[in-house]
């Protein structure tokens, strides 16, 4: 069995790809892992499996990510003479990765960089001065292409490639799908939105679909940015039907799922968003939950040749009210549309994935330890 030392600093110690996928994968065929996270900066409980090491958490601007990176860096240090593989899922973790390749009297553990952000496109999104954004996007893409010569590399979207010049694996963020569905709306119409709340995912437009449907209960689960936490606390004290969870676990975030007349997807037309593997969706979809969601081609593409919910465009909150009243008023449309997902969801099955994920680090944690033995 391989041991594997997995590193955040950026994420939620609960990451739905890092925790409830991957490394669950991994301890579902026996490899002994070790999951290094912020788990008490995000005031979380760390798991009695696997074992777990608590680092900082890496926020902000550049100057307060560095102890997190420092803390890291030698963890990784620490960790290296005990592990088959190191996987990490931050970019700033890269200097990390690269100690654990650095020379050493025992056998070099296997580095691997998990992309499952485009992080030039996010600094595209920021508000910077035009020249000093590209300038900044295009340094961090060329730390990109040096990576991919000192690491192997897992890609979680196939859009993610073009960003590379050689050819990675993807591992998508496919979905378990929940047994027993579909399942019927509640009587009580319910809309819900599971994810990272930020104005350029639809935060805004959550508020005011609530304000606009009080017979209507939405719910938000998710992590949200200071500024986008204190409008929704304060939309929710004078909204009794806008209810407003926070941080949940995965797994228990995802049980709020069945039942809900619709899945919200919202995002706004941004480059980081426009060709973006639609998780949220199928996350829905696995759920027999119909969603609406904003033309992003991936999501239009998934949800129209499914026929598994209503595509509304860009910022038209007018078009998201009136889908939720439509599928309020005509339940048996509802129905077709859940059975829809339900059924489609199959295709995107992480019990598969997950299965060819652990396959991929067994091989190369395989290779790197023949390589080690080799005169």
């Amino acid at each position: 069995m391989a041991r594997v030392l997995v590193v955040t600093v950026a994420h939620p110690p609960g990451d739905a790809r890092i925790l409830h996928r991957e490394i669950a994968a991994l301890c579902e065929h026996g490899h002994h892992v070790t999951y290094a996270a912020p788990f008490e900066a995000f005031g979380c409980i760390p798991p009695r499996e696997p074992r777990t090491k608590n680092v900082p958490r890496s926020e902000g601007n550049l100057l307060r990510r560095i102890p997190a990176v420092l803390a890291a860096f030698r963890l990784v240090l620490r960790e290296r003479a005990k592990q088959d593989v190191i996987l990490v899922h931050d970019p700033e973790l890269l200097p990390a990765l690269a100690a654990a390749r650095l020379p050493s009297r025992w056998p070099r553990p296997v580095a691997v960089w998990d992309v499952h952000e485009d992080v030039p496109a996010q600094v595209a999104m920021l508000p910077l001065p035009g020249a000093l954004r590209w300038a900044v996007a295009g340094l961090i893409h060329g730390t990109e292409l040096v990576a991919e010569h000192a690491f192997e590399l897992l890609l979680a979207e196939t859009a993610y490639q073009g960003r590379f010049r050689r050819r990675h694996p993807v591992v998508p963020n496919s979905v378990r799908l929940r047994p027993g569905g579909p399942w019927p709306a509640e009587d009580q119409p319910r809309v819900i939105y599971i994810g990272s709340l930020t104005w350029a995912r639809g935060a805004q437009e959550l508020i005011e679909i609530a304000a606009a449907l009080p017979g209507v209960t939405v719910e938000l689960i998710g992590n949200a940015k200071a500024d986008v936490e204190d409008a929704i606390r304060a939309a929710a004290a004078r909204l009794p039907n806008l209810h407003y969870r926070g941080f949940v676990p995965n797994d228990l975030a995802l049980a709020r799922l069945p039942g809900a007349l619709a899945g919200l997807s919202l995002l706004h037309d941004e480059p980081n968003y426009q060709h973006s593997q639609p998780t949220k969706v199928m996350e829905y979809m696995a759920h027999a939950v119909p969603s609406i969601t904003t033309p992003n081609a991936a999501s239009r593409e998934l949800v129209e040749s499914t026929d598994s919910g209503l595509v509304v465009a860009f910022g038209d909150v007018g078009a998201v009210i009136e889908s939720i009243r439509c599928l309020d008023a005509d339940r048996g449309e509802r129905e077709r549309l859940a059975a829809n997902a339900y059924s489609a969801a199959a295709a995107h099955d992480w019990n598969r994935d997950g299965h060819e994920f652990v396959e991929l680090l067994e091989q190369w944690a395989d290779r790197a330890r023949k390589s080690s033995r080799s005169p």
